[in-house]
């Protein structure tokens, strides 16, 4: 099945990353890492607004309350509905990185609203990385370690399978886990997907109604599908290099988002950085907001 894929906006992004869909607003947000930028994009009018971040923010949740958790360099901060032009993001809980210069990077909530976060030099140079829960008890101890740019979170439909990957050169690696929704544990750790054996690196992720779990395909131009057995699907090209990150949303929750990376040495004329939206044929499912 082929899918045509198509830009929006004309905004290039540094690193594009975390895009989710918030129903109540009818609306996908998603974060410029480097260019420290919260974007929101409303499909209705085509409308785009952006809103400038003290820090670099790696990843993002809705509040179950409204607003926004957000994954920074130093901790998790919440923003209230970011209606100023500089809105001032709130500490929620701190971090202690277990080296300089580091940063969150891919998050997701769980099934049950509790956020899951990686950890990652800002260099990719060592395993440094972490894998962190945040819920009502603040910020857990590193639940993973030796990660060099974790990736890939997702879960399943019924959220009893935990979907993880790192993305760096000499890693590749999507694994699953069985995950324990009453207490938030994950366990029995395998390989779900090989991707050195496959175009491109596993980079961020998302699961549709079918329990297949899409995967952008960084360095190859690819989003690949997988059945939850492992085996590709189908995959999709984008007219990028470096696609980020998916996730579905609209009113039927059908349309993919698609965020890109526009590397330092890139083409000023090329589509790198630009985010994109197909139809796949598939639904998605609704992500979760945080709830603590």
């Amino acid at each position: 099945m082929s899918s045509t894929v198509e830009r929006i906006g004309t905004m290039r992004c540094g690193v594009g990353e975390s895009p989710v869909w918030r129903a109540a607003d009818q609306s996908f947000w998603w974060t410029d890492i480097p260019g420290r930028t919260l974007w929101r994009w409303t499909p209705a009018s085509n409308a785009f607004a952006s809103w400038p971040l003290p820090e670099m923010a790696g990843s993002i949740a809705p509040l179950a309350q409204g607003g926004w958790l957000l994954a920074m360099e130093t901790g998790m901060f919440t923003l209230s509905e970011p209606v100023e032009d500089t809105p001032v993001p709130h500490l929620l809980a701190s971090v202690n990185h277990v080296a300089p210069a580091m940063r969150f990077n891919d998050g997701r909530c769980d099934r049950q609203g509790r956020f899951w976060v990686g950890s990652m030099l800002l260099d990719m140079s060592a395993a440094h990385g972490r894998l962190y829960r945040l819920d009502k008890q603040g910020l857990s101890a590193p639940v993973l370690d030796e990660l060099y740019v974790p990736n890939g979170l997702a879960f399943s439909p019924d959220g009893k399978i935990m979907y993880f990957a790192d993305s760096h050169p000499s890693q590749q690696m999507v694994w699953a886990f069985d995950y324990d929704t009453e207490s938030g544990t994950p366990s029995n750790r395998r390989v779900f997907v090989d991707m050195n054996t496959l175009p491109g690196r596993p980079d961020g992720a998302a699961v549709d109604v079918d329990g297949c779990y899409w995967v952008c395909g960084n360095d190859a131009g690819l989003v690949h599908r997988f059945t939850p057995d492992g085996k590709l699907d189908r995959s999709i090209e984008v007219p990028v290099a470096k696609p980020t990150m998916c996730a579905f949303g609209g009113d039927k929750l059908d349309t993919l988002f698609i965020a890109s990376i526009r590397p330092a040495n890139s083409d000023p004329d090329s589509l790198a950085g630009a985010v994109f939206v197909t139809r796949p044929g598939v639904q998605g499912l609704e992500e979760p907001a945080y709830s603590g």
